[in-house]
């Protein structure tokens, strides 16, 4: 039996690291909106804060989330910008467009073994005789959501050459 409170405390959807572990994919100008995130020493600050606004404007804008498709680009020690899959361009924000062949691995553990599993997809890529052109990191479920589920899935997604 499930109580009310296990249920409503769950904001991310279950993920499923099969359709994304050890994959080659492809995107077409798939739509996103973009926001930055401050980091220290690429630990998220407003994290939070950011997502609650950029769904804001989503819900706002009369969008509907195509796919749980969330990307992080950790572009420095002290930002990260995120991407957020729409449909449709939405007003008063950063609009973009990602295209290319992508490449994917999911890892499990605590968000903290990152800059290891980046290394290991570096690893994994060159072993491949791919080239990584770009990479993001899809953090699947937020912490809550994670110890509720007891797995935490990080996806490597990689933009390819």
């Amino acid at each position: 039996m499930t109580s009310q409170e296990e249920t409503t405390d769950v904001c991310c959807p279950k993920f499923d690291p099969i359709p994304w572990d050890d994959k080659t994919f492809e995107m077409e100008n798939k739509k996103f909106i973009k926001e930055h995130v401050f980091t220290l020493f690429y630990m998220p600050v407003n994290f939070g804060a950011v997502m609650k606004r950029l769904y804001k404007r989503f819900t706002s804008a009369g969008e509907k989330m195509p796919d749980t498709l969330c990307l992080s680009d950790h572009t420095s020690l002290w930002n990260m910008d995120i991407y957020l899959p729409v449909e449709k361009e939405i007003p008063d924000i950063e609009n973009t467009k990602l295209t290319g062949k992508f490449y994917s691995k999911v890892f499990e553990g605590p968000y903290k073994d990152s800059g290891k599993w980046m290394k290991e997809m570096e690893g994994i890529m060159k072993s491949k005789g791919m080239t990584s052109m770009k990479n993001y990191v899809w953090y699947t479920t937020c912490p809550k959501c994670a110890k509720k589920y007891g797995k935490n899935y990080v996806a490597m997604i990689n933009q390819i050459g």
